[in-house]
């Protein structure tokens, strides 16, 4: 079956994804026998399947292209028209992620528009000629949440607070079963959302992308990126990713910062103050990985020796995940019913109070209100009255 459709919204999105015809027809011809062409995407009529293909990319819906009405290209629309290159080549999966969430923040501010919602900005915009570490001592006084020990709640703590000062941030979840993950860990829109990559065995990386995108956030330039904690402190870094890490470091560190460069020397005679940077790990949330770099970049610790250390943290690492994979099959196999369920994104106090204030105003009705919110009617009145 034929129908007519809308080529420039087709065009749009390639535009957003920077994606070529060649590259669009090969994501949509993967397992095809028969090859779609040029030709079938942009004559007068498409085939309603190979619409089908190319939303599997896009993911707007059927409708979406068959629209009459042409798209308005504007640097408001998304970051992919604001800024041309990124620090991490990003994948497909990575710009549907970022798209998905852009078009979320749009949604919001319209509704929080027509709700006469205000969110203005409560913290000043800095810039990379302020010191980070003078930054962060000063903001941790209104942004740094009570100390928890789980790296989960200390998490949630943490997006708690930055919801007191207009900073929204969310989670994106990926099930263990995609073909393609996305290449990120985090990234930040103006004016004031931050995303992250949930990092379920990972919790301390996952906290220190947040703190680092804060502080896109507090330079106010957006970015979208991988965080390499093996590249915190790297010259070839540039300024503002120096000073976003550096930001970072501090505002987890605390005065732990100056225990850490107390330490010394570090080498095998004094076993590289392992038990003293898994204390202070524990106490910050800083991964031990992330302090030993803080370390060798300080030149605390030979490169030999940082590199012995890493090794024996990945391979820690690697075992503990391997047990636990072992442990699943086994009780898999003995019929004991997994007691963990499928991870859940944190949802900002943030965003579910626009949600509300626009359920109550009548802007959103119960299903939408579900829809958002990603949850069951049956749970509904957990979040409205």
């Amino acid at each position: 079956m034929k129908v007519k459709h809308n080529i420039a919204r087709i065009e749009f999105m390639m535009s957003l994804y920077k994606m070529t015809v060649d590259e669009l027809l090969l994501h949509i011809n993967m397992g095809l026998k028969k090859l779609i062409t040029a030709d079938d995407l942009f004559g007068e009529e498409i085939e309603i399947n190979h619409l089908k293909r190319i939303d599997k990319i896009f993911n707007k819906g059927l409708h979406y292209y068959l629209d009459e009405k042409p798209p308005v290209k504007t640097e408001d629309a998304s970051i992919f028209f604001r800024k041309e290159n990124f620090i991490s080549d990003l994948n497909l999966e990575s710009l549907k992620i970022v798209n998905r969430f852009e078009e979320l923040k749009l949604s919001l501010e319209a509704i929080s528009n027509l709700a006469d919602i205000k969110r203005d900005r409560l913290l000043p915009i800095f810039s990379t000629n302020d010191n980070p570490n003078d930054v962060a001592l000063a903001l941790s006084k209104h942004l740094y949440p009570d100390f928890e020990r789980n790296k989960r709640d200390f998490l949630k703590a943490l997006i708690n607070r930055f919801a007191e000062y207009n900073i929204l941030v969310f989670e994106f979840i990926e099930t263990w079963n995609k073909k393609e993950n996305a290449n990120i860990d985090g990234f930040y829109l103006r004016p004031n959302v931050i995303v992250l990559k949930r990092q379920q065995n990972a919790f301390s990386r996952e906290i220190f992308t947040l703190i680092h995108e804060l502080g896109h956030y507090l330079l106010n330039i957006e970015e979208v990126e991988q965080i390499d904690v093996l590249n915190l402190s790297r010259k070839e870094l540039s300024a503002v990713e120096r000073w976003c890490n550096e930001f970072a470091f501090y505002f987890l560190a605390g005065d732990r910062a100056k225990e850490i460069s107390e330490l010394g020397r570090l080498d095998e005679r004094n076993d590289y103050h392992f038990d003293n940077v898994t204390r202070i790990s524990s106490e910050t949330h800083l991964s031990k990985l992330a302090i030993y770099t803080r370390l060798l970049f300080s030149g605390q610790i030979s490169q030999s020796n940082y590199d012995r250390v890493r090794s024996d943290l990945e391979e820690k690492y690697r075992l503990r995940q391997e047990e636990k994979a072992r442990q699943k099959e086994i009780d898999k196999m003995l019929g004991v019913k997994s007691k963990g369920s499928a991870p859940k994104p944190i949802n900002s106090p943030l965003f579910i109070s626009t949600v509300q204030i626009a359920y109550y105003e009548g802007i959103m009705n119960e299903a939408d209100v579900c829809r958002t919110l990603k949850i069951s009617p049956e749970k509904l009145e957990l979040y409205i009255q």
